[in-house]
């Protein structure tokens, strides 16, 4: 499915640039394959490794994709049943600095990744055109479900080129 970059909000057009031409569903599962494949391959003090001064590790960066998945996830299924209540942002560096990413197992982080997005892709594979049609307001700008699952994956492609480029 082409995605209409107009019903894309503005800040979230970064994202869904690196998608391919699948639906929700085939999307969630590729970009995670794309991610599993990348970051299995990591040790422990390779995944701490910070490419500047106060820029997140490798950990935060993953603690940082399953926050963000999870707070996409959960707009998209408070649209999905027609709940109108307009949702908030979230502050992702209080979320990193909070979570101490860096005391955990590189492939603890990458089982709860899989974990997160198993569950993503129920939701979404459990979801009428009817449902994916649905919209919301959520910090401040309008999304239907379908676009926040475009999101949710072009948000991890997008920080799978950010470790391409500036971790490897």
């Amino acid at each position: 499915m082409k995605i209409d970059i107009e019903q894309v909000p503005e800040f979230y057009r970064t994202y869904v640039r690196f998608l391919q031409d699948e639906t929700v569903v085939e999307q969630l599962q590729s970009s995670a394959k794309d991610f599993n494949y990348l970051l299995n391959t990591f040790s422990n003090e390779k995944a701490e490794h910070r490419y500047a001064e106060g820029k997140w590790s490798i950990k935060d960066l993953v603690q940082h994709i399953i926050d963000a998945e999870r707070v996409f996830c959960y707009r998209a299924m408070r649209f999905a049943r027609n709940d109108k209540i307009e949702l908030p942002g979230f502050e992702q560096d209080d979320y990193a600095n909070t979570a101490s990413a860096d005391r955990r197992d590189i492939q603890d982080l990458m089982s709860e990744f899989t974990s997160t997005r198993y569950s993503t892709i129920s939701f979404f594979s459990s979801l009428t055109d009817e449902d994916l049609k649905r919209t919301g307001t959520a910090s401040g700008a309008q999304f239907s479900v379908e676009i926040l699952g475009y999101v949710i994956s072009g948000h991890l492609l997008h920080h799978l080129e950010v470790i391409r480029e500036r971790y490897l």
